[in-house]
């Protein structure tokens, strides 16, 4: 893991992740550290962990599981160094009883020692691939969050964990699709290949101009809707499972790594 660590990123990284932390940065990362593997988060008590590592076992594509700590753990030593779950992402939700409750710079007055951190890959991890093949990821060009919809795909219950997939949308040309699938295919632990090509109603979207989470997307004449799989799906889950208190990222608003996602060494030790 050492070598993981120590990658062409890693510096970078550290030093984003201490910009988050003095509060230097608040916004969305899309194309904030171009390569890194970001990662979403999912914070529960205890007693939900293994139900919700099931969940995320059951849904590889929404929910790829890169690490999880022990309860009351706030370092991914596995991710990065000198890296705090509680206080170097952007953005918090929390949600208590299945409402979302509160909006947090960081999880300090909020952490408890119960509290077990999941980190589930991102979509975000893939997009300087996209760029260094030619295929422009418009809304980090333009430093936007990308949009992202709840769609009408199930995902698989782990009870008391349900709920429908959250897709993240990148417009591509027709004739760029093939090319798509077969590069975000590389990166399984950042939702892998589109999940669709094509009219957004096949995925339940009446109005792809008005994302459920993230900003309006810019499309423009000629382009497709390419649907991804998207780590904002436990967040529906953490809804409709009613738990006392649960704590994920705001969307977009993304942990960064020090990892290398294009690495096949990464995806090597985490199959291992």
């Amino acid at each position: 893991m050492q070598d993981l660590l120590d990658g062409p990123f890693a510096e970078s990284a550290r030093d984003f992740r201490r910009r988050v932390r003095a509060g230097a940065w608040t916004g969305q990362t899309a194309g904030t550290i171009p390569g890194a593997q970001q990662v979403n988060l999912a914070i529960v008590p205890q007693a939900a962990a293994d139900a919700f590592a099931a969940f995320c076992a059951a849904n590889p594509r929404p929910c790829p599981v890169l690490a999880r700590t022990a309860p009351g753990a706030r370092a991914m030593p596995t991710l990065g160094r000198d890296l705090d779950v509680a206080r170097d992402a952007p953005a918090y939700r929390v949600f208590r009883h299945g409402e979302r409750a509160e909006r947090l710079a960081d999880l300090d007055a909020v952490w408890r020692d119960d509290f077990v951190a999941f980190a589930l890959g991102c979509s975000f991890s893939f997009e300087a691939a996209m760029e260094a093949a030619g295929i422009p990821v418009r809304h980090a060009r333009l430093g936007k969050n990308v949009a992202m919809y709840v769609s009408n795909v199930p995902t698989a219950p782990a009870p008391p964990f349900a709920g429908p997939m959250v897709v993240s949308m990148r417009p591509i040309r027709p004739e760029q699709a093939d090319r798509v699938r077969d590069l975000c295919a590389a990166f399984p632990l950042a939702h892998g290949a589109p999940v669709h090509v094509g009219d957004p109603a096949d995925m339940g979207i009446a109005d792809v101009t008005r994302p459920d989470f993230g900003d309006p997307p810019d499309i423009a004449d000629g382009e497709v809707c390419a649907f991804w799989a998207c780590g904002v799906t436990p967040q529906l889950a953490l809804v409709n499972a009613g738990l006392e208190i649960a704590v994920t990222h705001e969307p977009g608003h993304m942990l960064v790594t020090d990892l290398d996602a294009a690495s096949p060494d990464l995806r090597q030790w985490l199959a291992a």
